[in-house]
């Protein structure tokens, strides 16, 4: 019997995103005295991840990218994948709707190579190493940092790619009240409010708090010719509540908590045609955070944090059919950072225990701990900017010391040149080591070394970036069949093979008047080298292109998404064709505190696959009509 092959468009066009990349390249600066854009970080823009620190952003070397809270209030529904794919140097890969599980690529390198964060707190499963991106919500956001490139000696394992830390709301002055309210294709239904604000005086107490509902019916995961195969419809629902309160105990000294809990239950196709089989993933963390400040130079931190990542599979009604799959980490982490005139020195010490419990699969129920020690140091001598780190973890895979160097210099105002290099290395996963009949004990961490040039001009509401970088990763872990191990029959998890992650990324931003320009190009090549085969679902060029208008009460916006041709097999065979996506948007203030949200996804309804037959939204829409959004 015969299944439809779905249609597989062509490679698209890189040349209108490209002209207009380097169109801004080659513009002259202008010199409008407009207000900063969101899309552009001014000089005073605080970036944090880079180097643990607040740090300006033109004084930060490393490649970094800062999303603030209008760019993904303009999203709508979905999830944090769904803007992340918006920006340069991320690719992304969903087994359908969004509810679904989610794989986020940076740079080319895996979704189990880059560090999660939320508030500074890892998150993710150990088992599969991967973060449950479907489950963050997008609503108690309050802006994400991306940084690429590896940042091991900073947060140890697994930060290869690089590292995305996701910031919720904090309060401050006086109580505020948001809400939004929409729906759209698809059966969408999204609901979210939110309380924040400070009482002022000598302890002041600051607060914030955020509730979120989401539904969808969804489409179908999967397409004909997939296992299991059924066009019915897979929604999903997500209800999700964070909170942060902070007390001032006296001027420099601030005792606080914060929590994120969300629930996910995302109906999926299998074999099992007669039951709903669904998923249901619950992500949770909670931190106690001290801060102090004990000398007008010493800044000490401290933070006790746990998070969990719960994945129940239900493939039937019987007990016999729910596969349960549990995370829980804790760390504890103390950090001191000591200013020495315009330079810093940190230090920190790290205690962190990953521990699968619960699991159905005999074997896995296991621990292990990693205790680390880093330092490092940022030096500022007017035209040069210099940062050096440097991290010890020892766990029960060994000791694993990786190091960080990284250098910058103004050639001219507002234009500088940077180049860097960095070790990292990535723990395997419990499902590596142990999975029966999969896992090998004797798997060691993947090892990363990266080299990496740039230049940057930021000047005047225009921000032109090239970065290329080249990052080298040895005893990678793949799916190896045969097993080479004669222990194991069929494949298993095996340090095998070379990867290379190599590639160029061209980005530029602009502002004339009230029209806002972005655009970014990836050209790379994420190679297998023991293969000589592209690694899996990842096209060697990608790019985005972004314009916003301000008229009046109205914004009006136009986004681009286009990507190559790539393989959904590491022995690329199978081949996933290129596609071009036109996202439009408005939001129309009509009163101080009142708004409407109006989104239009994918308008020429491109049919397209980021995995091999798992579906893909086609035109859809979304609206919200929001309070006390700003």
């Amino acid at each position: 019997m015969s299944f439809p092959v779905p249609r597989q468009t062509a490679a698209p066009s890189f040349a209108l995103p490209l002209a207009l990349l380097l169109a801004s390249l080659f513009a002259a600066p202008c010199a409008s005295a407009a207000s900063a854009s969101p899309d552009i970080a001014p000089a005073d823009t605080v970036v944090v991840t880079a180097t643990r620190t607040p740090q300006r952003a033109d004084e930060v070397i490393a490649d970094t990218v800062v999303i603030d809270d209008a760019e993904i209030a303009r999203a709508g529904a979905g999830t944090v994948a769904d803007v992340l794919r918006r920006q340069r140097g991320i690719e992304i890969v969903r087994n359908g709707g969004a509810g679904a599980s989610t794989s986020v690529y940076l740079r080319g390198a895996n979704s189990n190579q880059v560090v999660v964060l939320v508030d500074g707190v890892r998150i993710g499963s150990s088992t599969t190493g991967v973060a449950s991106w479907n489950a963050i919500p997008l609503s108690t956001i309050e802006r994400i940092e991306i940084v690429y490139g590896p940042l091991s000696s900073l947060y140890g394992a697994d930060a290869i790619g690089g590292v995305v830390q996701i910031f919720t709301k904090k309060g401050s002055g006086a109580p505020a009240f948001s809400a939004s309210a929409g729906g759209g294709s698809y059966g969408t239904r999204q609901g979210s409010a939110s309380l924040n604000g400070s009482s002022g005086g000598e302890h002041a107490l600051s607060y914030a708090i955020t509730g979120e509902h989401e539904t969808a019916s969804g489409f179908s995961a999967t397409r004909p010719g997939a296992f299991g195969y059924n066009p019915d419809d897979d929604g999903y629902r997500r209800n999700s509540v964070t909170g942060r309160v902070a007390l001032q105990l006296a001027e420099g000294h601030e005792l606080g908590a914060q929590f994120l809990q969300s629930r996910v239950r995302a109906q999926y196709d299998s074999s099992a045609a007669s039951f709903d089989t669904h998923n249901i993933q619950d992500v949770d963390s909670y931190a106690l955070f001290l801060n102090d400040r004990f000398l007008p130079n010493w800044r000490s931190s401290v933070q006790a944090a746990r998070s969990f990542d719960k994945l129940g599979s239900f493939t039937s009604a019987a007990a016999s059919g729910v596969s349960q799959l549990n995370t829980r980490q804790d760390e504890l982490t103390w950090q001191n950072t000591i200013a020495l005139g315009p330079d810093t020195v940190q230090v920190l010490a790290n205690h962190r225990k990953e521990e699968v419990g619960s699991s159905s699969t005999a074997g896995l129920n296991r621990a292990r701990i990693t205790n680390s020690l880093a330092a490092s140091y940022a030096m500022q001598r007017g035209p040069h900017l210099l940062d050096l780190s440097v991290r010890d973890d020892d766990s029960d895979y060994g000791s694993k010391t990786t190091g960080a160097l990284g250098y910058g210099y103004e050639l001219r105002k507002g234009l500088r040149a940077t180049a860097s290099l960095g070790t990292s290395f990535r723990a395997p996963t419990f499902n590596e080591l142990y999975y029966p009949g999969y896992g090998l004990p004797a798997n060691k961490p993947e090892k990363g070394r990266n080299l990496e040039a740039g230049l940057r001009y930021d000047l005047a509401g225009t921000e032109l970036q090239a970065n290329y970088y080249r990052n080298r990763v040895s005893d990678l872990i793949v799916s190896a069949s045969p097993c080479p191990s004669p222990t194991i029959t069929g494949s298993c998890a095996y340090n095998v093979d070379h990867a290379l992650l190599e590639g160029l990324t061209l980005s530029a931003q602009h502002r004339l008047g009230d029209l806002r320009l972005r655009a970014s190009a990836d050209l790379q090549d994420p190679r297998d080298e023991t293969t000589d085969k592209l690694l899996a679902r990842r096209a060697r060029r990608h790019a985005t292109f972004a314009a916003d208008y301000a008229i009046g009460r109205f914004d009006l916006g136009a986004e681009l998404q286009a990507s190559g041709a790539r393989y959904d097999d590491a022995a690329n065979r199978n081949r996933l064709g290129g596609y071009s996506l036109l996202n439009l948007y408005t939001d129309w203030r009509f009163t101080g505190d009142w708004s409407l949200l109006v989104r239009l996804d994918n308008a020429f309804d491109e049919r397209y696959e980021l995995a091999r037959f798992y579906g893909t939204a086609g035109r859809s829409w979304f609206a919200a009509l929001r309070y006390g959004f700003h």
